[in-house]
């Protein structure tokens, strides 16, 4: 998980407070007004009501206290600060301990609408407003203590579950399609790419299908899985580790899924 990165992340002072620019201020007010102008009516409702009880600042970068006051008192998670990247061990620990890990970077003017690194506004404005919802953080936890004491190979296949859930999921709901995941909802061209674009797949979750599908990081999904609720991640979630490993061990023995992209970069 840990490749090299330009980005540098900043270090919180004994407060815990960052010093941010204007610069990286207006960087943030820019991201966070297109994007909620973006996922209206296409956010799930659970995530709604999560930025409605972060109320997160429009014309500044939250500190990571403000976040983490509001996610305690609702299920008792908190932000925490890393670098840039981060090896596998630091993640799955981090979660099983409640602890969401945020880059404490923003990104550039160049990298506005893309970039590879989770920065501090994907990891804020995409994941924390759901992790208000009582499922939504049981299940993180739970991914947290799966990846535990997994070998490295058996991290790469859950890393799979992670990324068609937590980062790319979609619910199919009575309403229609709707987005959890914060790798969508925190970008423009994904949001309107995952719910309209003709050519994506949009599947029924499987969690072996999940286990065995391939993905890179630095493209468009070519395709997502739905489940119908975010309260269905309570039923991903009781899944004994030792159920999920021997999932992995089955999803090895089948082998992955054919890329629906070219082979460069997959995961």
């Amino acid at each position: 998980m840990a490749k090299a990165t330009k980005y540098v992340s900043k270090t919180p002072d004994e407060q815990g407070v960052i010093e941010w620019t204007a610069e990286e201020n207006t960087t943030w007010q820019t991201l966070i007004t297109r994007q909620l102008s973006c996922i209206e009516g296409k956010a799930c409702d659970e995530y709604m009501t999560g930025l409605t009880k972060l109320n997160l600042p429009q014309d500044r970068i939250p500190q990571l206290g403000e976040v983490s006051e509001i996610l305690m008192a609702e299920t008792g998670w908190q932000c925490y600060p890393v670098p840039a990247l981060i090896g596998f061990g630091e993640f799955f620990q981090l979660l099983s301990e409640k602890k969401f890990p945020v880059a404490t970077f923003i990104r550039s003017k160049e990298e506005m609408d893309y970039l590879q690194e989770p920065d501090i506004f994907h990891e804020i404005f995409g994941h924390c407003p759901l992790l208000t919802n009582k499922s939504f953080a049981d299940y993180t936890q739970a991914y947290g203590k799966m990846g535990l004491n997994a070998t490295h190979e058996q991290r790469v296949f859950l890393a799979r579950l992670y990324w068609f859930t937590i980062e790319f999921g979609l619910l199919n709901t009575a309403d229609g399609l709707r987005i959890y995941g914060g790798g969508i909802l925190s970008s423009p061209g994904e949001t309107e790419y995952a719910l309209n674009h003709k050519e994506v797949e949009r599947t029924p979750f499987d969690i072996l299908d999940v286990l065995r599908t391939p993905y890179r990081i630095d493209i468009m999904q070519p395709v997502y899985y739905m489940i119908p609720e975010v309260a269905y991640l309570d039923e991903i979630r009781k899944f004994e580790v030792e159920d999920i490993m021997a999932l992995v061990e089955k999803a090895k023995a089948l082998g992955l899924h054919k890329p629906l992209f070219p082979a460069k970069e997959a995961s």
